[in-house]
């Protein structure tokens, strides 16, 4: 198939035509050929990654696609509460493949304490949607901003089932921000076969029973079973199936500041008592 479009790179506003042609054309691609598309056509290109299995497979494959200056840079949202694995993974992955890891925490806190100053303790037990907001979505867009992110590279797939089971290749959400996930018709086989044989660093945790790995709260070991490929994440919340950042930016905005007008309620009642 030919190429969509000649405009490099592709310019905004995104039609609901526009974006059935381009997605038309990549879904023929294979994952690295729709990177290569990508790294041509697509404006201020980014990657956001929780190091999980598909994002590392995408870094490796950008490795060997482009040059050291034309990498898309790497973000990573700090919660502040990710295994003690995961950020030695990110040390990893940043001496073997020589890039730069952009992380953002949420406003104001570097540390554990400084969150749990300004929030409270286990947060995300009585005000979920807060706690979605403030640890993910706010920094997200906060990143966004302060780099000029205009397309990011995500590393969802359609097999990973719930809100990503009609995953496209490429896709705009609410703020018109443009999302490319060139791994989205890969198997969780397809996925661990590579990065087998392209020996990619990967979470020692997988090891050890866990099978999709998040914030320590919120993630435990898939027990038998559970055949799911995000199995152990969010346990005894059937109905969630992803932590904010990809939902739609202005609902999570809303739910978080009525949720907020309740936390401070509650704290306030709590000081008085």
């Amino acid at each position: 198939m030919s190429e969509p479009t000649s405009e490099k790179p592709l310019r905004p506003p995104f039609s609901a035509e526009k974006l059935a042609t381009v997605n038309a054309h990549l879904r023929s691609l294979e994952p690295q050929q729709i990177l290569a598309w990508a790294l041509e056509y697509l404006p201020g290109l980014h990657q956001t990654t929780a190091f999980g299995l598909t994002g590392l497979v995408a870094i490796d494959m950008l490795s060997k696609l482009a040059q050291p200056e034309s990498k898309p840079p790497l973000i990573f949202i700090d919660t502040l509460y990710h295994f003690p694995e995961t950020y030695q993974l990110i040390s990893e992955v940043e001496d073997r493949y020589k890039v730069k890891v952009h992380v953002f925490k949420p406003e104001g806190c570097e540390t554990v304490q400084d969150f749990e100053k300004k929030w409270g303790e286990r947060l995300w037990e009585q005000y979920e949607e807060i706690y979605d907001y403030v640890v993910k979505v706010e920094p997200g867009r906060r990143a966004y901003e302060q780099l000029k992110v205009q397309s990011v590279i995500t590393g969802r797939r359609a097999s990973q089932g719930g809100d990503r089971a009609s995953l496209q290749p490429l896709e705009v959400d609410s703020t018109g921000l443009l999302k490319l996930n060139p791994l989205f018709a890969w198997s969780f086989v397809q996925v661990e076969q590579y990065i087998k044989e392209n020996n990619v660093p990967r979470n020692i945790l997988l090891d050890q029973g866990y099978r999709s790995i998040g914030d320590w709260h919120s993630t435990s070991k898939s027990g038998e079973g559970d055949a799911g490929e995000r199995a152990g994440r969010w346990a005894g919340k059937e109905s969630k199936t992803e932590c904010g950042l990809h939902k739609d930016y202005f609902e999570m905005h809303r739910k978080a500041r009525v949720s907020g007008l309740a936390h401070k309620t509650m704290t306030r009642l709590d000081r008085s008592s």
